[in-house]
């Protein structure tokens, strides 16, 4: 498969951006269908149960927006803020749908509160979301305060229902139990790894599906990324013929 650097990326989208194109929709799209499936496969009790982690830049975007579609699907939607922006356009849009922004949000810069929240959400969560950071990352950097935190929020929720413990216990289903915790899915990348190179530590959350959009990254085909991102599913947003025909 072939895959594409970050910058070869947006050079493919800028003409469709500046045609005014909808790409952010159509990753929206095609994140909400392949979300709606695993919550189908995974057996996820009505209506199920979606946190979405949120960062500052168009990862977040694509991610409330995808909320939006879900919550309009009668899903449960929680957002978690860990970027000091959001995505104004795609909040109001996930919260008129029936989205709940967290009170956590109001206060995204303090990693404790952001850990004990993502703790118990996903505690009975079916499915999250990582939309906290993009391709823009490079070099093997940890993450960092309110995303570092929800990355230790979601694990701590893994290990506790992994333990069999808690007072969301009841709320679970079988497949959710033997699971040890909602799925993960990566949005164009997991957060905090090198879309080029795939380097990666350990504060990066693994996927077990990672949606990428526009054209595989090749970072998704290098470790360590590779082994962190899950199964990858490749999601056209209209830009395939703008790619260059050399690959990385």
């Amino acid at each position: 498969m072939d895959g594409y650097t970050a910058d070869q990326i947006r050079a493919a989208e800028a003409p469709h951006l500046a045609a005014g194109e909808p790409l952010m929709q159509r990753a929206a799209d095609g994140l909400a269908r392949i979300a709606e499936r695993l919550l189908a496969a995974g057996g996820a009790p009505p209506p199920g149960r979606v946190l979405l982690l949120v960062g500052s830049g168009n990862n977040g975007g694509d991610t409330l927006y995808a909320g939006e579609r879900l919550a309009r699907a009668g899903r449960l939607v929680t957002i978690i803020r860990t970027g000091s922006r959001i995505h104004t356009a795609g909040l109001e849009a996930a919260l008129a749908a029936g989205a709940r922004l967290h009170p956590v949000s109001a206060t995204a810069a303090d990693p404790d509160a952001v850990r004990a929240a993502v703790t118990h959400v996903a505690a009975s969560a079916d499915l999250v979301l990582d939309g906290m950071l993009g391709i823009g990352i490079t070099g093997s950097t940890a993450l960092r305060g309110a995303a570092r935190a929800a990355v230790e929020g979601v694990r701590e929720a893994q290990r506790h229902r992994e333990a069999g413990g808690g007072d969301e216990a009841g709320r679970l289903s079988a497949a959710q139990r033997r699971r040890g915790g909602p799925v993960v899915v990566a949005v164009d990348v997991p957060s905090g790894i090198d879309a080029d190179t795939g380097a990666a530590d350990d504060s990066v959350l693994q996927a077990d599906v990672t949606v990428t959009f526009g054209g595989m990254k090749a970072g998704l085909l290098r470790e360590p990324a590779a082994s962190l991102s899950g199964h990858v599913e490749l999601v056209d947003v209209g830009i395939g013929a703008d790619l260059p025909s050399s690959a990385n």
